[in-house]
C-alpha cells in the first residue's frame, strides 16, 4: 500500500497541475516495472478537446514510451475513479491494474455509474480504489466551490 500512495502522490501532483490551469484536477501516472512511464492531467480546456482526459494523455505516451498499444505489465495510477471512455480506453490498451482515489458518482465507469469490468468484453483489469481519496477530494473540491464562486 505505501508504494501505491507513493505513485498516487504523483498523480496528485498532476492533478494539482491541471487546477492551476483551471482544469478539472485530475492527474494520472501509469507505471512499468517499479517506474514511471507516463504522466497526464486533464487538458480538455487547453487543447479544446473533450477526450484530453488524464488517463487518455498518461494512456499515450506509455504507448509511445512501450512503443506497443498493449500496456499488460502496467498499472495505472488516477485521482479520480475513469469515466466510460477512459475504462474503454483502459479495456483496449490491456492495463493491468488501475488504482483510483476517490469515487465519481456522477460518470464513474468502475463500479460508481457503470462497472467496465462486469462486461463480457476480451479483457478486464484489477482495479484497487481509495487511495489517497481524501486528497483527490480536496482538489475536486476547491476546483468545484472555485467556479460557483464565480457565478
Amino acid at each position: 500500500m505505501v508504494k501505491f500512495d507513493g505513485y498516487m502522490k504523483e498523480a496528485l501532483k498532476e492533478a494539482a497541475c491541471a487546477l492551476r490551469e483551471d482544469e478539472v484536477p485530475v492527474g494520472a501516472v501509469i507505471t512499468c516495472k517499479g517506474k514511471i512511464i507516463a504522466r497526464g492531467h486533464n487538458q480538455v480546456e487547453r487543447l479544446k478537446d473533450p477526450t484530453a482526459h488524464a488517463e487518455m494523455i498518461a494512456i499515450t505516451k506509455a504507448s509511445f514510451h512501450l512503443r506497443s498499444k498493449f500496456l499488460d505489465n502496467c498499472t495505472l495510477f488516477v485521482t479520480i475513479e475513469p469515466c466510460s471512455m477512459c475504462a474503454g480506453a483502459l479495456v483496449l490498451s490491456r492495463l493491468y491494474r488501475v488504482v483510483y482515489g476517490a469515487d465519481d458518482p456522477k460518470t464513474g465507469a468502475l463500479g460508481s455509474k457503470l462497472d467496465i469490468n462486469s462486461l463480457k468484453l476480451n479483457h478486464k483489469f484489477e482495479v484497487k480504489k481509495g487511495v489517497l481519496a481524501v486528497e483527490a477530494t480536496s482538489l475536486m473540491r476547491e476546483f468545484f466551490t472555485g467556479k460557483r464562486s464565480k457565478v
